[in-house]
């Protein structure tokens, strides 16, 4: 049976990425801060109180299992809003500091602790998002998750290089618009069709697209 780790697991995306895993027929940890209701009904391992930012805190959760994977998916993040008037203030300077560290930082941190579980020909996926994308950017604002899914792109180039010695492919892969908790319920996309769609783009990581930065829809997307 295949094994994946999810992390976000909890809600949006990570549980519809935990669902359709499951019905796969995967064995899927799903991580999370807070398990709900939902992702325990799924039949996943859930294991709960993990902060991506906090070293600590990963090691725990990972010496709960040493299960070899398949696949690796960071989901987990934050979004906040800051706008150029704001930047001085010393909340926003908070703010910006939290979302590098869970959009960023985060993600490679798990990525480093669990990458001796990682079989050699696994797949990692990286949840970012295409507000990281410097040439895309036409409308200014979102400070702190625009730099820090930026820094989580450019982390994620630098896996693709250095897991490809194991044939491990790295996706850099934005979701798309989707009406989650995280954008307030906004978006053109339910998570269920959203998680869909980057599973299809799962399926197909390689060593020709590892590295990419896709949209879910199967789009490169420019840095």
């Amino acid at each position: 049976m295949p094994s994946s780790l999810i992390t976000g697991a909890n809600r949006g995306i990570g549980l519809e990425l935990v669902r359709h895993y499951r019905e796969r027929g995967w064995d899927v940890t799903a991580w999370c801060r807070h398990a709900g209701r939902e992702l325990p009904a799924t039949g996943a391992t859930v294991v709960e109180g993990v902060d991506v930012t906090d070293r600590d805190s990963l090691a725990a959760a990972a010496a709960r299992s040493d299960e070899p994977l398949d696949l690796l998916v960071a989901n987990a993040g934050v979004l906040e809003d800051e706008s150029l008037e704001q930047l001085y203030e010393p909340e926003a300077s908070e703010r910006i500091r939290h979302q590098f560290a869970v959009n960023a930082l985060g993600p490679v941190l798990t990525v480093a602790l669990l990458a001796g579980r990682l079989r050699d020909g696994a797949r990692v996926a990286l949840i970012t998002s295409r507000m990281g994308s410097i040439a895309d950017n036409s409308s200014g604002g979102r400070y702190g998750y625009r730099m820090s899914k930026a820094a989580l792109n450019a982390a994620g180039r630098s896996l693709a290089h250095d897991l490809s010695p194991r044939g491990i492919s790295v996706g850099i892969l934005h979701p798309g618009h989707v009406r989650t908790q995280m954008t307030g319920h906004s978006g053109n996309l339910e998570a269920a069709e959203a998680a869909a769609h980057l599973v299809a783009r799962i399926d197909e990581l390689d060593a020709a697209c590892s590295g990419v930065f896709r949209h879910a829809n199967g789009e490169s997307l420019p840095w």
